[in-house]
């Protein structure tokens, strides 16, 4: 039995070429890239390659990148990091409702030691009103962050609308989006976002986990949450995971290649799969029609989410019930929506990449639609 994998947001397969790069590094130019000699600047090039190839698919200038251990260390370092270099601005953050875990925890615990934090939930439909949210920005305002695509729903958010909104308001917050799940998906660029901070991550991209990036504009500061080294600019300190690095890299150059070509197959596969969930009797879309269509999430009132998962995986089909990091606890996305309660614990996060086909989308709804029939519907 073929494994059909459609839990791509929460990480995608490694790219071949993408390993041999990290397994290059490994074995052959496995320098320190802080040590002077031809070993260690062998590995500072191959470490200054890979940021230049990050930089290029977000739009940005290379100096501007910082390489982290992945996206959470990334929101942690613009959220907290962020509020932080501007406590004596203001005491107030802004973030939407449906947040990632990595920028919704670091805001509770600003919350826990002095800062006002303002959540704007999300419309009905799984959008953000950029309008409602730039609203809450007020002079004590100091960071505001709002994904760029939810990583439950795929929802999309204009961030190049929302930011002219609050520099009106109030020209010196620091602004951060987390652009993880669009990354390398969908056309980026900085400038045309204007955002101050940007966080992206290498294993959604076909690249190992482990590595990711924060993009700081030139001017925007925040404060290491981190000490004992002067690497990335003493906010990620320690050696350089010069393998992942590079992975990161390759991967990028790779996405950047070929994103046209992957996206539309990805759309292809998304139209014929929320087709084949239209014809499907009690089952309900969440995901707003306008989303990334890398990411559907449905309910089937009736069964619970990690019953239903369950099924899907004895059948070899592997989805998830939200976020990955949220360990299978019930969806603060789909809450903040508004969802009833049978809808909520019954999500299912579908999400696609470049190598699912027609074919496993057919298997999808075959499990599912046997699961629908064998298992008992919860209460």
């Amino acid at each position: 039995m073929r494994d059909i994998y459609f839990d791509n947001a929460a990480t995608t397969k490694t790219d071949p070429a993408v390993a041999r790069a990290a397994y290059d590094m490994m074995v052959s130019n496995y320098g320190n890239p802080s040590s002077l000699h031809g070993k260690g600047l062998s590995a500072h090039s191959a470490v200054q390659g890979a940021r230049e190839s990050v930089a290029r698919l977000m739009g940005a200038a290379a100096d501007k990148v910082v390489f982290t251990s992945g996206g959470t260390q990334a929101n942690n370092l613009a959220v907290i990091g962020g509020a932080m270099a501007m406590r004596r601005r203001g005491d107030t953050i802004l973030i939407s409702a449906f947040e990632h875990a990595s920028v919704a925890a670091p805001a509770a615990y600003l919350e826990k030691n002095g800062f006002t934090v303002r959540r704007v939930a999300p419309m009905p439909d799984g959008t953000m009103d950029v309008g409602q949210l730039a609203a809450a920005v007020d002079e004590k305002t100091v960071l505001v962050s709002c994904m760029l695509c939810n990583s439950e729903t795929g929802a999309l958010t204009p961030i190049d609308e929302l930011v002219p909104m609050i520099r009106r308001l109030n020209g010196t917050c620091l602004i951060h989006s987390d652009a993880v799940q669009a990354f390398g998906k969908l056309p980026i660029s900085v400038k045309k976002l204007g955002v101050d901070l940007l966080t992206v991550s290498a294993h959604k991209i076909h690249a190992p986990k482990g590595c990711g990036a924060l993009y700081m504009r030139k001017g925007a500061r925040v404060l290491p949450l981190e000490y004992g080294g002067s690497q990335e600019k003493g906010l990620s300190p320690g050696t350089e995971s010069t393998a992942l690095i590079a992975a990161f890299g390759k991967a990028a150059d790779l996405a950047g290649q070929n994103m046209a070509d992957n996206h539309g197959k990805v759309a292809a596969l998304c139209e014929y799969f929320v087709n084949k969930a239209r014809s499907t009797a009690g089952l309900c879309m969440n995901s707003p029609p306008d989303a990334t269509p890398y990411i559907r999430n449905i309910s089937v009132p009736g069964y619970r989410s990690e019953t239903m998962l369950h099924h899907l995986e004895a059948g070899g089909v592997y989805v998830s019930s939200g976020s990955a990091c949220s360990k299978g606890a019930k969806s603060p996305v789909l809450t903040a929506m508004g969802l009833a309660p049978q809808l909520v614990d019954s999500a299912l996060r579908v999400s696609f990449c470049r190598d699912n086909t027609e074919e496993d989308v057919d298997v999808f709804f075959e499990v599912l639609g046997d699961g629908m029939q064998k298992l008992v519907r919860s209460k």
